[in-house]
């Protein structure tokens, strides 16, 4: 009976170490959290020159990640889209290489067998509008953002194509597009 009271008595003892030190540890991150916000606060409003809060909190969490290890990385919510794509290779969309040449932007390259070659859409074509959304002057990620959507749904073009006198309003149901990866084999010498 004695002994099972030690038991006890070091399991609680343990318990109790564990309990403090995890309650120690989240007041160290409270503690942590409470002087960057502190900080940032006093930066944003006494700072010589004016800051872009989104920037710098940005930065933060980037230094905090790479000083974890070269791995670790936060993805924000609008680069999201882009990351999938580039891990999976998979996006719902028209199926397009959109550039920008001479501040317009172009259909670059149509995928063949995908919405816009089936709709179409020719290399050379200038997107003037997407949905009825002005699009002329805006960033090459800005028109790409606006052609992706959900597989299924309908997006609405206005084209500029060369040598017709008329601008061409197209209409293409997104679909999932799957990039497949590039085959090479080769003989090192």
């Amino acid at each position: 009976m004695r002994r099972i009271k030690w038991i006890v008595l070091i399991t609680v003892i343990a318990v109790s170490a564990f309990a403090f030190t995890q309650t120690e540890r989240y007041f160290e991150i409270a503690k942590s959290l409470d002087i960057f916000a502190t900080l940032f606060k006093e930066v944003n409003a006494y700072y010589v020159d004016d800051v872009d809060p989104q920037k710098l909190i940005r930065k933060s969490i980037d230094s905090m990640l790479e000083s974890l290890d070269p791995y670790t990385d936060y993805i924000p919510e609008d680069e999201l889209e882009n990351f999938r794509v580039t891990t999976t290779g998979q996006y719902a969309g028209i199926g397009a290489l959109i550039g920008v040449i001479g501040n317009k932007t172009i259909i670059t390259h149509p995928y063949k067998n995908f919405p816009a070659n089936k709709a179409g859409v020719k290399v050379g074509d200038e997107i003037i509008a997407i949905d009825g959304k002005n699009v002329q002057g805006k960033s090459t990620p800005e028109v790409s953002t606006l052609l992706k959507g959900p597989a299924r749904t309908e997006v609405e073009l206005k084209l500029r194509r060369n040598g017709r006198p008329t601008d061409l309003v197209i209409k293409i149901k997104r679909e999932k597009i799957t990039i497949s990866n590039l085959a090479y084999a080769g003989l090192v010498g």
